[in-house]
């Protein structure tokens, strides 16, 4: 039936040290929370302990937790200053103007988290489903063939076996590589397309088509029934790691680059080897494909079959260190970097250990070794392990690591993506990385990198104060380098002794600082009679004063704050954490202010109801005053109305005038009056229409009511 060719003398062979639980980095899972004003939530935390294991944590003393107690409160009451100052800047404001402020404030939180996202982009890295799709679509590396329907599908012993009881078992009774084996599938209605689908399902977890008879539950439970119930793509594929069944390839390791050009040699020479399968090696790297395809084209895969050997790899040492090869292969086969099996297996001894071992070098932290794996990566060209090597540097970014982290990723060799993390930790820590040794340690890119972003957590008057210290440590360095070399070292050397401020020299001081210094928003500096500002321009640091401090200036600091008041070029106010939500706290209080008096101007009206109409049968008080008549003598009845006099209502008309006043109660306007004078919910009593009786000048009916209502 097939080709005679070698068979698989290890197929089975389990495999030592793989079951590791330690810590694992999942590809493309690591969570950033929204972001609102940059201090709620950040994307790194300053605590970090992946360097030092749990068991060898030092209980920390009672004077180190005082000393952070200190530290938080202090950090605090620097939080409390920024706030302050930002008040007695807004309070003589305008309410339109603190509003205005806000919504730049707001429009920038808003760049900031489009900035975020874009900073956390990179290239989709394929995944291990992906890369079974196209194994099982351009057939790499293939050993067996199923003749299903008069079609041949070359297919992967060791994946069928691991995914299929079925399959396991029928492969099993022709171990020759090249076997074509006749499929004879008793599930009734499977035809060539959907049979490539349950291969297809096989390599990737997914069928390959839509097809409505996978939806007919009557034939998935044939299908189980005969082909049995693979297990997840994940697991399936963490066995055949595990125990390395169907094994074809094994991977040597050696220093000596001739021996490695050659592909052969002693095999005492070499070292120890892994097992590995051709299908997987050549489906996540290109470099193993493309090396694998070289020995077929050049007839070197033919002698392994010949001889039943399996393939063997040799690998320059100085290039991929043998100590990441489980690590390479344990992602090649779960998509998982996992650091930890570096720690937890035997120490191979190999060339890069020896090597720091004879330099002095300590151990290497856990974000170097992701480093070192992240250029083998790149070389592979296995995008997956790559991203997994950002993602670990990422996590491990902390004032500790932060020099080193951004050294790195700026040379071209390092990530991008990682400088870009770094840079963003850089700006929402800067407060706490100022006040650090770190902060001396900064190149002026990065440095000017940071001064120039709208989201740097920091007050620009702690920039400027920050600045010309990290500029007068580095003109120190450069006093110390320029010194003799009789004194480096010694108690007379700058180091030891130090410099005097009033010593430095200015105009060098102020050609370190020249390209730091215009970044800073010195319009913005808080509070306005800051000293440190005054003390650079004394020094002549600063040239050009603010513009509130010029004598032609109108408007004064809210020209500098204000897009629609500033005259010249606009520079938007950085979005500092506690100049914001102070600005926010100052706007919610007068708007509150601002409501109550618009809502008194809404309501301001009488404390009388209008009750005019009430008192229709009485004369108004303005009109009482009326011309004297001639009585005519035949007039029988008497004047309805005397001059200068008010008639005084019956008690008839006095009943009427309650009943509608207390009718009246429901309309809104007189709630709102008798609000005014009794509170909300108040009724009309008879004190309030006694108090509108004698707001009329109708004292006597006032009287009257007064009498009738005790």
């Amino acid at each position: 039936m097939g080709a005679n060719a070698s068979n698989y003398p290890h197929s089975c062979s389990p495999r030592v040290g793989g079951n590791s639980q330690a810590q694992q980095t999942f590809i493309g899972t690591s969570s950033y929370s929204q972001q609102g004003y940059g201090c709620e939530s950040k994307l790194y935390s300053l605590d970090h302990g992946h360097e030092k294991p749990q068991d060898k944590k030092k209980r920390t003393s009672g004077l180190a937790t005082l000393k952070k107690k200190f530290i938080k409160r202090r950090k605090s009451n620097r939080s409390a200053d920024h706030a302050k100052q930002m008040r007695e800047l807004l309070s003589g404001w305008d309410v339109r103007d603190v509003n205005a402020l806000v919504e730049e404030y707001e429009g920038t939180s808003a760049l900031k988290e489009l900035s975020l996202q874009a900073s956390l982009a990179r290239p989709e890295a394929r995944t291990l489903q992906k890369d079974m799709a196209d194994l099982y679509e351009y057939k790499y590396c293939t050993d067996v063939d199923l003749i299903f329907q008069e079609t041949c599908f070359p297919v992967h012993r060791a994946i069928l076996a691991a995914r299929c009881p079925f399959f396991k078992t029928l492969l099993s009774s022709s171990p020759e590589y090249g076997a074509e084996i006749i499929m004879d599938i008793s599930t009734a209605g499977i035809d060539m397309p959907m049979f490539s689908a349950l291969l297809h399902y096989l390599y990737t977890g997914e069928f390959g088509m839509e097809d409505s008879r996978f939806q007919n539950v009557d034939i998935l439970v044939q299908l189980s029934e005969e082909f049995g119930t693979p297990n997840s793509l994940d697991v399936d594929m963490r066995g055949l790691f595990d125990y390395m069944c169907y094994y074809d390839v094994v991977l040597s390791f050696s220093s000596d680059s001739e021996l490695v050009e050659a592909f052969g040699g002693n095999q005492n020479c070499l070292d120890e080897e892994l097992k590995a399968h051709k299908a997987i090696i050549s489906a996540r790297s290109p470099f193993f494909r493309n090396l694998l395809q070289r020995r077929i084209r050049t007839g070197e895969e033919i002698t392994d079959r010949t001889l039943r050997t399996p393939t063997r790899i040799i690998l320059d040492e100085s290039i991929i260190p043998k100590k990441y090869a489980k690590v390479i292969l344990h992602c090649m086969y779960t998509d998982v970097v996992d650091l930890s099996v570096l720690h937890c297996s035997p120490s191979v001894g190999s060339l890069s250990e020896v090597q720091a071992l004879v330099a002095g070098k300590p151990n290497m932290t856990r974000a170097e070794e992701a480093m070192e794996l992240y250029h083998i990566a790149l070389f592979l060209e296995f995008n997956m392990l790559a991203q997994g090597c950002e993602d670990i540097i990422a996590e491990s970014i902390s004032l500790d690591t932060l020099i080193a982290i951004l050294k790195w990723s700026s040379h071209p060799y390092g990530s991008k993506w990682v400088h870009r993390q770094a840079l963003h930790f850089l700006c929402e820590e800067f407060s706490q990385v100022m006040t650090s040794d770190v902060f001396y340690e900064l190149s002026k890119d990065h440095l000017l990198t940071a001064i120039q972003s709208d989201y740097l957590q920091a007050s620009e008057q702690d920039i400027l104060k920050y600045l010309i210290k990290w500029g007068e440590h580095q003109l120190m360095k450069r006093i110390a380098d320029r010194e003799p070399n009789l004194l480096s070292g010694t108690a007379h050397s700058v180091n030891k002794r130090g410099v005097k401020r009033r010593d430095l020299d200015i105009e060098e001081l102020r050609e370190i600082l020249s390209s730091l210094l215009p970044f800073v928003r010195i319009e913005h500096i808080l509070p306005i009679n800051s000293e440190v500002l005054s003390d650079a321009m004394k020094r002549g640091l600063i040239s050009t004063p603010p513009s509130d401090m010029l004598p032609t200036t109108e408007g004064g600091k809210s020209n500098a704050w204000l897009r629609q008041k500033n005259a010249g070029i606009y520079v938007r106010p950085r979005l500092f954490s506690p100049y914001v939500e102070e600005a926010k706290s100052v706007l919610d209080e007068m708007m509150v202010e601002q409501t109550d008096l618009v809502r008194l101007r809404m309501v301001r009206m009488s404390n009388v109801p209008d009750t005019l109409y009430m008192v229709n049968n009485a004369v108004p008080q303005c009109c009482h005053v009326i011309s004297h008549q001639q009585i005519s003598s035949n007039q029988s009845s008497p004047p309805s109305v005397v001059a200068n006099e008010i008639p005084v209502p019956r008690l008839l008309i006095m009943k009427d005038m309650v009943r509608r006043l207390q009718e009246l109660r429901h309309t809104e306007q007189v709630q709102r009056a008798y609000a005014l004078n009794c509170g909300e919910g108040a009724t009309v009593s008879y004190e309030i229409q006694i108090r509108v009786l004698r707001e009329f000048g109708l004292a006597d009916a006032a009287a009257e009511l007064l009498q009738a209502s005790s």
